[in-house]
């Protein structure tokens, strides 16, 4: 008997949750200020950015601070691991549950199998897109093994995850909306161990898809000639945001755990916002995952940070303009042509302003006689220059970066004047020092809305206490307090010897329950029971009052549930080898070192399912066959619009085609048609 998938409910109005990457605690708090409903960060080791570690008392403090909102925080421990590993990991996995750990995102099949068993059913268990999930069969099989979340791989499009959601309806689906892209299908690359030992599957990917390659068909004859082919631009999906929420995915994730705290600041409030104005239009559909507005005190411009040109991806199926071939840099924002040039200055056509420091760059030929990168044929989607009949577009191949030491007016004076700058040139802003200095400051403050409700409950009848100016009372105030966006309400009360008010009271009750400075809270609207003005009562002990309504308000926030756990219903894992066989891609029967499996509680757990053929991981044991390096749903010949399936051009060169390096190592690029994908070989 075969467990199906279990059956899970979503609930209305769907949660939205919006996760940002921290590099460090700093960044962490700053995403949770600025409107993230979760935090992802690395641990101190087995995370996938090896240069992203943090300490146990670090992600402690960021747990507390978000919690205070609702918010979670996700572990990234999602590599692959060793068997002399595995107990250190086991014993971090306790210790970051101690911390008040949220969530873990897992690779390692064999660590997750582990890991299930220690976890409380408080921690979720995500399944990180290094788990290569491109199919509702993938997810259905992951959510079966225990995992409540699955990020999906970044290669798929609007129709692709709505069917995924259609038949795994109540599964958590989680999508990257903005940042770096990876050319191959994450957890399958293995270029970046095999040129340099460094594994992209222990978090220490050395970038070989950023590299400048030839590209040279069987003939010998090159096409393209030093050209970043593999370099993808940056994803950005704002516009889509409405899109990608209704596709199915609940939670959508920013790329950027090696990114410093600007970059934090800046994207996730163009992206808080943007979510925001969607559930205004739309409340009774959507609604935020935690807790909390958010003041901001600045404009978000996503063109203002680190971005190597934007693309929606395979968002709305294929396109060819998803590359970047001329620089793996960052370009910045375009902001004129280059006018007149003088022997120390320049001038610029175009409205935007510019300060001292800015950072500036252009694209050129690497010969002054015009371009290299092309040969036989071959395709460019960047410029050096506007397009005019005197000046005409000519395929840049290299990036040119300079600074300005001073600024008058239009005309601008580099420290030192770059060469290669050209009258007509297109001129990019890379660093913006003016929003750089805003940034560097306060740029939001995030505040819980509460309503308070005050009232005197007297030992007498109101009419007696009205009739009289001179009685005491023995009674209690009270006071409550309830989070406008609904949910629990705190109180505090405290007996007190009343004494009607010879002046009207109103108003220094409301100014001093609502002295909510200091906490997470601010309140808007505050209401006072009939009666409840009439007493004098010291400033002091409605302050009391306050502080002890908002602990216990505090304590409430910090106990509501926060993740949703669904393995709780699964009872029993597949091991049907006919059906698991049909999970992943097929390459993974004929290349089984795809499965990662890189310790003994792996090949147990695969054994289990029933994989014929288990072989040690990449790392261990490099395919003594010509290996797949890459899959990728990026194809260079469709790029450079020679696919002829999809209208292009008859290609001028013979195949198979290579990527060459510098250093002259080849590397095959195989073409798979039926499946719309390029796979990489070493030649």
């Amino acid at each position: 008997m075969h467990s199906s998938s279990p059956v899970f409910h979503r609930p209305s109005p769907i949660p939205i949750e919006l996760l940002a990457p921290a590099k460090n605690l700093a960044c962490g708090i700053a995403a949770i200020d600025h409107g993230a409903d979760a935090v992802y960060i690395g641990a101190s080791r087995f995370g996938a950015r090896q240069s992203a570690g943090n300490s146990v008392e670090d992600i402690r403090t960021l747990c507390e601070y978000a919690h205070r909102y609702r918010a979670t925080v996700h572990v990234t421990l999602n590599t692959i691991v060793y068997d002399n590993e595995l107990a250190e990991t086991l014993s971090l996995v306790r210790t970051l549950v101690k911390a008040g750990v949220d969530a873990f995102l897992l690779q390692d099949m064999g660590l997750m199998s582990e890991v299930r068993k220690i976890v409380p059913d408080t921690v979720a268990l995500h399944a990180s897109t290094q788990c290569d999930t491109r199919t509702a069969e993938k997810a259905g099989w992951l959510a079966r093994q225990g995992f409540d979340r699955v990020v999906l791989a970044r290669e798929l499009s609007s129709d692709e995850i709505k069917r995924i959601h259609k038949q795994l309806p109540g599964l958590e689906l989680e999508a990257f909306i903005h940042g770096a892209l990876c050319v191959s299908y994450s957890g399958i690359c293995y270029a970046s161990q095999y040129c340099f030992g460094r594994s992209a599957n222990r978090g220490a990917c050395a970038q070989f898809c950023r590299l400048a390659f030839d590209l040279v068909d069987s003939a010998g004859r090159t096409i393209e000639h030093q050209r970043h082919l593999l370099s993808l631009k940056d994803m950005s999906q704002i516009d889509n945001l409405e899109a990608f929420i209704r596709s199915g995915a609940c939670a959508f994730k920013i790329e950027g755990r090696l990114k410093d705290v600007d970059y934090v600041k800046n994207v996730v409030s163009a992206y808080s916002q943007r979510i925001d104005e969607i559930i205004r239009r739309y409340p009774d559909e959507f609604r935020r995952a935690s807790l909390g507005k958010v003041r901001y005190s600045f404009t978000p411009d996503l063109k203002k940070t680190f971005n190597r040109g934007y693309t929606d991806y395979f968002f709305k199926g294929r396109q060819a303009d998803i590359f970047s071939p001329d620089t793996p840099k960052a370009l910045g924002e375009f902001v004129g042509t280059v006018k007149e040039i003088r022997r120390d200055s320049f001038n610029v056509a175009g409205t935007a302003t510019f300060a001292n420091g800015d950072g500036l760059c252009f694209l050129t030929s690497k010969r002054a006689d015009g371009p290299t990168g092309r040969q036989v044929g071959g395709a460019s989607n960047l410029q050096t220059t506007a397009p005019s009949a005197r000046h005409p577009v000519i395929p840049p191949t290299h990036l040119e970066g300079f600074r300005i030491n001073r600024v008058a007016g239009n005309r601008l004076y580099p420290f030192k004047m770059p060469r290669g700058l050209k009258p007509g040139m297109a001129l990019y802003r890379n660093q913006d020092q003016a929003f750089d200095k805003i940034l560097s400051g306060k740029t939001a403050e995030r505040k819980i809305p509460i309503k308070i409700r005050f009232g005197v409950k007297t030992s007498s009848t109101l009419s007696e206490a009205h009739s009289s100016d001179t009685l005491e009372f023995h009674g209690n105030i009270w006071v409550k307090a309830e989070m406008r966006s609904g949910g629990d309400v705190a109180e505090a009360s405290v007996p007190f010897a009343l004494q009607v008010a010879r002046k009207p009271q109103h108003d220094n009750i409301v100014r001093q329950l609502t002295k909510l400075g200091n906490t997470v809270y601010t309140c808007t609207d505050v209401e006072i029971e009939e009666g409840g003005g009439r007493f004098f009562l010291p400033s002091s002990v409605l302050a009391e009052l306050r502080r002890n309504v908002v602990g216990r308000l505090d304590e409430q926030v910090r106990g509501m549930k926060r993740m949703t756990i669904h393995r709780l219903s699964v009872h029993e894992e597949i091991s049907d080898k006919s059906r698991f066989s049909s999970v992943n891609p097929s390459q993974y029967e004929k290349f089984p070192y795809l499965y990662n499996i890189s310790n003994d509680a792996a090949r147990r757990f695969y054994v289990q399912q029933g994989l014929g053929t288990v072989r040690p991981a990449f790392e261990i044991e490099p395919s003594k066959s010509t290996p797949i390096l890459m899959q990728c749903r990026h194809c260079i010949r469709y790029s450079l619009g020679y696919c002829v399936r999809r209208g292009g051009r008859k290609p001028v060169w013979q195949e198979p085609l290579f990527l060459v390096l510098p250093d002259k190592r080849r590397f095959r690029l195989e073409f798979d048609c039926e499946h719309c994908q390029m796979n990489i070989h070493p030649a």
